[in-house]
């Protein structure tokens, strides 16, 4: 199997592995006592936190370990908010973050709080100037990622941190996709991160908070890890992660040079191999082993599904493998395709070799699920027929209304319009797309009996 996601997980680092057996035998007791099993593990502790500190870049006591990454953003959010009480309740966030940030953010709104959602641009990164729009006098705290987790688009941090900055406001970064490629570059006055994301164990995750930041840790108060994380420390685990941390940084410099490399590979052949593609993300400012291609006319679980058979384990930012049914938000905000999404996130140590079975199994898998679906093989010249049509795609779901569109539209003379009728939410963001990606005129949309009607007009 090609483990293509680990973007979601990385495998278990051989450093991590050999330093958490080792961590079993001599950090399992309690470190805050003072008997001598209780020094040991209270050593191994505070030095996976000085050397956890060193890759940040912050001090040691701006640092504490907590039981995952999603909690280090929920209580560094939490935390960051109450502390600055006084000040207002306004928090902004990007259009893109990851659910942990968000669910924070409706969690905060239900509490009374406003949140401004910065939109992206198509390539899903924010502009600073967006949030400088966004700041408020009573914004108590900003969100940004420094690399998008489905997409691999790296964010102007350090532009938002100053901007930031010159207002009063501290920003937290979410660091979690990028932290094993190294320190964030800016300003910034909160950290979180998580260690299955750079090949620790799961289960560890870290959060910083800079001295001179207002900080209330929520819940119950605990005398360990400065009180913001509280429950007995997982030591073996901490260190095995921090470990990981600085065995993948040492390896990053060469690593990103060669998966950048397989990355583009991808980027660049995938079009050329499978019709009806678009590559998303930012083409150049991105994280080094991540790719995401969506596919017209493609059922996103089942192309999953295929792929997995075919030996490749992918993920997907798609519809159609949400139990939801609606499209990924960070796909959505970009204004991108949808249907049909692949993420290949590659681990270090990909194998060339793989990436090239990837790319010459590819196209007759995305050739056959469409050949399922009933897809159009290939665009035919225009007939003289009439010039409006009407697809009732109604009660179906993605990608079936784009393909039902695109098997009536070679009928379309130039000037005519198709009325898609549908009640899929992802249909709203994937017609609008397919018309980019074939060049013809997305007209907009309008209410209809049981649905929406999407208006596409001929251009060529």
């Amino acid at each position: 199997m090609a483990y293509f996601d680990a973007a979601s997980a990385a495998p278990l680092h051989p450093v991590a592995r050999q330093a958490l057996l080792a961590a079993l035998d001599d950090g399992w007791a309690d470190p805050a006592r003072l008997y001598r099993e209780g020094r040991k593990a209270r050593m191994l502790l505070d030095a996976a936190r000085e050397a956890a500190a060193e890759a940040v870049g912050c001090r040691a006591d701006e640092l504490v370990f907590t039981p995952s990454g999603t909690r280090a953003v929920h209580t560094g959010v939490a935390g960051a908010l109450a502390g600055r009480r006084r000040v207002g309740r306004h928090l902004i966030v990007s259009a893109v973050e990851h659910s942990s940030v968000l669910h924070s953010a409706e969690a905060f709104e239900a509490e009374g709080g406003s949140v401004t959602q910065v939109p992206v641009h198509r390539t899903g990164a924010v502009s600073p100037s967006g949030y400088a729009a966004a700041l408020r006098s009573d914004t108590a705290l900003a969100v940004l990622q420094s690399a998008n987790h489905e997409v691999g688009t790296a964010q102007p941090v350090a532009e938002v941190a100053e901007v930031c900055r010159a207002a009063g406001v501290p920003l937290l970064v979410d660091a979690a996709q990028s932290l094993g490629w190294g320190p964030v570059e800016g300003g910034w006055s909160l950290l979180a991160a998580s260690a299955h994301k750079w090949g620790g164990p799961s289960g560890v995750g870290l959060l910083v908070v800079r001295k001179g930041v207002r900080f209330a840790a929520q819940g119950p108060a605990d005398e360990r890890e400065s009180g913001r994380a509280p429950g007995f420390e997982n030591i073996p685990a901490v260190v095995a992660a921090v470990a990981s941390l600085r065995a993948v940084r040492a390896e990053a410099a060469q690593e990103s040079v060669r998966l950048r490399e397989l990355t583009e590979r991808i980027r660049a052949r995938v079009p050329r191999l499978v019709p009806d593609v678009e590559v998303v993300g930012d083409p150049e400012h991105r994280l080094p082993g991540i790719v995401t291609f969506s596919c017209l006319y493609v059922d996103g679980e089942t192309l999953l599904h295929e792929l997995d058979r075919e030996g490749f384990a992918v993920s997907s930012g798609s519809s159609c493998t949400s139990s939801t049914l609606t499209p990924s938000h960070v796909l959505k905000a970009m204004g991108v395709l949808s249907e049909g999404n692949v993420r290949v996130s590659l681990p270090l140590g990909t194998a060339e070799e793989d990436v090239e079975r990837f790319l010459a199994v590819l196209p007759g898998v995305v050739a056959g699920v469409r050949d399922k679906l009933g897809a159009p093989a290939a665009a035919a010249p225009a007939a003289a027929e009439p010039a409006a049509l009407v697809v009732d795609a109604l009660g179906k779901r993605c990608p079936i209304p784009v393909i039902e569109l695109a098997k009536v539209f070679p009928g379309v003379p130039v000037g005519g319009t198709v009325r898609v009728l549908s009640d899929d939410e992802a249909a709203r963001l994937d017609i609008p797309a397919w018309c980019e990606m074939r060049g013809q005129e997305y007209v907009g949309e309008e209410p209809a009996d049981g649905g929406t009607a999407y208006l596409v007009r001929r251009l060529g």
